[in-house]
């Protein structure tokens, strides 16, 4: 299968599929949540916006970037979401990189969003939807985030393979300035433990899908074909 890499400030146009890639954490957290229970994550676009969609919605949650806030429930760390109960609640996600890059390509016919926990099932859910040239937004350090680029250039391989070895990609993505940042806990907001459960490869066995729901971007788990 086609596909090529742009960070989001090379977008242009609307990509037949687009698979936006956010490492650490955004989309490792967004896949915790779901197995924690949640139903559906709405992408807001600014904090602002994630508050008063929570005051709209009541019994929604609000979940950030960063150190905890007046208003939020949660923060973007995949450490400490991971014991939290979300039974069937809706959580409303605002990031730096992730929620931003999704947003960009909310119009496309389709878009899943994308990390090391979940890069085998996204890459079988891709293959067997087979809808054409892939382009990959690599979110990060507008697109040179070798973190999410490692992932998302597996992915790429597991479209055209399964039997790909994971460990190179996630060797650069150990090493990345991102993953440094959160070992010497220089981003808020943050576990011990964030970068590991970042690159625990194949986790969860769900891809995550966005879509448009009434005028917002929703983002919610899809079952992908197991594998042969």
């Amino acid at each position: 299968m086609d596909h090529h890499f742009v960070g989001i400030p090379e977008l242009s146009g609307v990509p037949r599929v687009a698979v936006v890639i956010d490492v650490m954490r955004a989309f490792t957290v967004a896949a915790w949540a779901f197995s924690r229970g949640v139903e559906k994550v709405v992408l807001a676009p600014t904090e602002n916006e994630a508050l008063a969609l929570k005051q709209r919605h009541p019994g929604w949650l609000a979940l950030k970037d960063g150190a905890p806030a007046a208003g939020f429930d949660a923060v973007n760390s995949p450490g400490l979401l991971r014991t939290r109960d979300f039974t069937g609640r809706t959580l409303v996600q605002k990031t730096t990189a992730g929620t931003v890059g999704a947003l960009a390509v909310a119009n496309a016919p389709l878009v899943l969003c994308a990390s090391f926990v979940v890069a085998g099932p996204t890459a079988r859910f891709l293959r067997d939807k087979d809808m054409g040239p892939v382009t990959f937004v690599v979110t990060g350090e507008d697109g040179r985030a070798d973190e999410d680029l490692a992932c998302a250039e597996y992915i790429g391989r597991r479209m055209v393979e399964d039997d790909v070895a994971p460990d190179p990609y996630l060797r650069r993505a150990r090493n990345s300035r991102a993953a440094a940042d959160l070992a010497a806990g220089l981003r808020s907001g943050w576990h011990p433990d964030d970068v590991d459960l970042c690159l625990d490869v194949d986790r969860f066995s769900f891809a995550m899908m966005a879509g448009r729901e009434e005028r917002l971007t929703v983002l919610r788990p899809v079952v992908a074909p197991p594998l042969p």
